[in-house]
């Protein structure tokens, strides 16, 4: 069974069209009113009579990431198969929804999403600084979500098998903004299997939600946390390989060549003599080779995402 999940939240005015251009592939649709102040889940249970259509509504707003928790978690337990996020102002084509879907159904990936920036030509129509924000953190999303051949980790077109998403915290995921980011590193926590979709996006003149002081001020401390714990659950905690150990001489190595070399900088200026050749080489030999190790590491990182989906075994 397909299932779509719409977040609601001051869309009032297009969600009708939204709803009506859901092709008939799709079996379930659920609407989510997340305490929108315009009332959308009362407006779609008056003006819309599509029998697949069902209205969730919170009586406090949660954001985007708590919505489509209540969505995912009805989809399964009406018996979802897969689950797409479809968003509710209008800006991603329906139609575009068994594409989206065709690698979950096939076996290749466990979730897939849309991707603005696969052709040149999708990004015309894109406003400049909502490019830019989505460029910064595509980038700084690789690291974190351990995705080096992803990007527009922010895009909310998505689609995802019932397979992965039961292994998924969902209790753990957060509940706005960073939602899309934060599913990505869950995603590979899980060693799930994701694939980009090209997709065009409409722009209809509306103010972006993503601001430029959200990307620069919040969202690197939420990256650089989830940057720590993908390394630790999956180098250290669930596996210890090759990336493991070049990470461990990394540390172990820079840590001895910065910490050596302050000590014997300090006692330079104290004794104001001049360090002598072999202390240099001695503090600054570690510090080449540590950034080899880490270099080694980050090879071995890009090379390490995950090639056999979760829902493949399931169909299997």
């Amino acid at each position: 069974m397909l299932a779509v999940v719409i977040p609601c939240y001051q869309v009032k005015t297009r969600i009708l069209a939204v709803l009506s251009a859901i092709p008939a592939d799709v079996d379930r649709i659920f609407v989510v009113d997340d305490a929108c102040p315009d009332g959308t889940g009362e407006f779609v249970t008056q003006h819309c009579s599509d029998p697949r259509v069902t209205v969730l509504r919170h009586e406090k707003n949660l954001g985007v990431g708590g919505a489509m928790k209540t969505g995912y978690r009805k989809a399964l337990e009406d018996g979802a198969d897969i689950v797409v996020k479809l968003d509710g102002d209008g800006q991603m084509d329906p139609a575009l929804i068994p594409g989206l879907v065709k690698p979950i159904t096939g076996g290749a990936a466990d979730y897939v999403k849309g991707n603005r920036f696969y052709d040149i030509t999708y990004l015309r129509k894109m406003p400049g600084m909502r490019r830019f924000g989505n460029s910064i953190i595509s980038f700084i999303s690789k690291m974190s979500s351990g995705y080096w051949n992803l990007m527009d980790p922010s895009n909310g077109f998505t689609a995802i098998s019932a397979a992965a998403l039961r292994y998924l915290p969902l209790d753990r995921i957060t509940n706005r903004y960073f939602f899309e980011s934060d599913m990505l590193f869950r995603l590979n926590t899980i060693r799930a299997v994701v694939h980009d979709f090209p997709m065009k996006a409409v722009y209809n003149g509306e103010n972006s939600s993503l601001k430029i002081w959200r990307v620069s001020m919040v969202f690197p401390f939420q990256y650089l946390s989830r940057t720590f714990k993908r390394i630790f659950y999956n180098y250290f905690l669930r596996d210890f390989n090759i990336g493991s150990f070049d990470l461990v001489i990394a540390f172990l190595f820079l840590a001895f060549g910065f910490i050596f070399g302050a000590i014997k900088w300090n006692v330079s200026i104290e004794s104001s003599h001049p360090a002598t050749a072999g202390t240099v080489l001695l503090a600054g030999l570690p510090i080449i080779l540590g950034f080899q190790a880490l270099i080694s590491f980050l090879h071995y990182d890009v090379g390490n995402i995950p090639q056999k989906s979760i829902t493949s075994m399931s169909l299997g």
